[in-house]
Parts: structure tokens; sequence; C-alpha cells
């Protein structure tokens, strides 16, 4: 059995109540809590947020979600997709300040055919990408290496947030506010 040591995922793990966790829908329950830092909630504005992914395929991997339950892209109304948008653009430029990857991955996994995990709530993914950050692990034993923590990635991406014009710094316990 191949086995990383990987410590600062207990402090991820044990974020929160677990048996506070309703059936409900797990975005909509992260945005609800109001636990910001300790669930990730990086930034948002009126109709969308910013969170870390629990399981990241690099440092800084994150989604960005609308406020609103819905599954389907085509659903939101005009006024949320420009939000939507928007804050995908001040997503890329505060990974870029805070890590300076090389590039991006973003995408949306639409539908339960489409290989994404939860379905119910629309996301839009954003992975930051480096010039040779695959290497031999998940080839060889199906291992991803992440050589970041949770909280460290939160930290960087919050400040780089709060650097941004009309940005309103709420504490580093809170969400960056970046509403137009």
């Amino acid at each position: 059995m191949d086995q990383i040591f990987a410590p600062w995922r207990m402090e991820w793990i044990s974020r929160q109540d677990w048996e506070e966790v309703s059936n409900e829908c797990v975005f909509c329950e992260i945005y609800k809590k109001g636990k910001d830092r300790e669930l990730g909630v990086i930034a948002e504005n009126e109709y969308i947020y910013v969170v870390l992914n629990n399981y990241p395929y690099n440092p800084g991997h994150v989604m960005v979600i609308p406020k609103e339950h819905t599954g389907s892209y085509a659903e939101l109304n005009e006024e949320v997709l420009f939000a939507h948008s928007r804050l995908k653009v001040r997503t890329l430029k505060a990974l870029e300040t805070a890590f300076s990857p090389h590039g991006f991955n973003t995408g949306l996994n639409l539908g339960k055919g489409s290989g994404g995990s939860i379905n119910e709530h629309m996301h839009t993914h954003i992975v930051p990408r480096w010039e040779g950050d695959t290497n031999f692990m998940p080839i060889l034993s199906d291992t991803k290496i992440v050589v970041e923590g949770m909280l460290e990635t939160y930290r960087k991406l919050h400040d780089a947030f709060v650097q941004q014009d009309g940005a309103e710094d709420r504490g580093e316990e809170k969400s960056v506010w970046v509403g137009e």
C-alpha cells in the first residue's frame, strides 16, 4: 500500500461539525453556514462565490459557484451570468497574483454524464497549471501530490483578492467582497 504523509489534511477534514450538515446541496450549505475561511469561501459578489476545492488538482484549485441553486447553466439569468463571468476574471487575476501559474484549466461539468461529482448545483472549476506540474507519481502510482496546505492557499488567494480595485476586506475569517 502506498501512503502519502499529509498532516495538514486533518485540519481541513475537521474544519466543521459534520453532524450539522443537512441533506441539502453541499454548495448551498457551504455558503449558508457563513464560516467563510473555515469552509474555504474566499470571495463573493451579490450572486456568486469562490471556494477552494476540497480535493484540489493543484494549489489554488477553486470553484466559482452561483449562490442560486441550479444544475443548469442555461437557467441563469443575464445578471447572474455577468456576475459569474466577472468573478471568474477576478479569480484568474487573484490566482495570477498569488501563484504566478503558467496557465489555467477552466471548465464546467454539466449533467451526470460529464463526470463531475456534484451535478445538482452548477459550478466552474479553475485550476492553475505550471509547466511540468505533472510528474511520474500519477502515471506510475496513480497518486497526485498537492504541494501546499489549504489554509496557506486560502491566505494567499484572500490577500490577492484584497489587492484588487474595489475589493472590500472584511477580515481574514470572511470572504472578500468583490461586488461591482
